[in-house]
């Protein structure tokens, strides 16, 4: 799988079919839960890498689009604009985004390690929470960089801007409530994806909100495969890792 072109993809040229597929993911304790999208049902997929995820998922069929809730393209000094911009965008939901650390932090060994490293080029301090998803971040970027030859476009989302999107504008209540989470399954029933059922393995090893996340960034790659989706940025950023850094809606 490969990273996206510099802009969105033509419609004219991928149109969504019932036939094509696209897949959301999004992190979980277990690891890592995928909800694909077809002509079919939505169907489930768990893994501990996101290597493993998306040879699972391309088990059952070419995978057209992939949009992760997860940092892709890594910043060497300062902030990603990507971030900046879907702050912004989330209004009262801004604390749902974490700002993404510098590559060095990302790869520091430990906190104090990388909460050095960003306050030395980024000017400003990191989250234990944002340390945490180092690993993740990591997941993610080896797996991309590695990758060859292409075979799906990737792209970042991040959940809340999707359902504000899908909402039309940013939602008021917590994903973490049952009114939140009825909240978001009901627009994700009005966008034609209907979860139902257990889900099996992945059912297990994810939480509510795990399956939600997962869900919606399905329906932002579906729009990528539509040629219908927007990014922040737009165009994307690029680092010296080269990975187009833009979150899509």
């Amino acid at each position: 799988m490969a990273v996206p072109p510099p802009g969105p993809l033509s419609a004219g040229d991928h149109g969504w079919m019932s036939s094509e597929r696209v897949l959301g993911v999004d992190a979980c304790r277990a690891g890592w839960i995928g909800i694909a999208l077809s002509g079919a049902e939505p169907r489930a997929y768990a893994a501990p890498t996101i290597r493993e995820l998306a040879e699972q998922a391309s088990a059952d069929g070419p995978v057209r689009v992939v949009a992760i809730d997860i940092p892709i393209g890594l910043a060497d000094t300062g902030r990603r604009r990507a971030d900046r911009l879907a702050r912004e965008a989330l209004g009262r939901r801004w604390p749902s985004l974490f700002i993404t650390p510098v590559r060095e932090a990302v790869q520091a060994s430990d906190f104090a390690a990388a909460l050095a490293a960003n306050r030395r080029l980024a000017g400003e301090g990191i989250s234990r929470q944002a340390f945490a998803l180092g690993t993740k971040i990591l997941d993610v970027d080896g797996w991309l960089r590695g990758i060859s030859p292409p075979r799906a476009t990737v792209v970042e989302a991040h959940p809340e801007l999707s359902f504000a999107e899908l909402a039309g504008a940013p939602l008021a209540v917590r994903k973490s409530t049952w009114a939140g989470a009825e909240r978001r399954r009901a627009l994700l029933a009005q966008a034609g994806i209907t979860l139902a059922g257990d889900l099996g393995r992945a059912g297990e090893q994810a939480g509510v909100d795990d399956v939600l996340d997962a869900a919606v960034a399905a329906w932002t790659a579906r729009r990528v495969s539509q040629g219908s989706a927007r990014c922040l940025p737009d165009p994307p950023e690029t680092f010296s890792d080269g990975l187009p850094s833009a979150i899509w809606t």
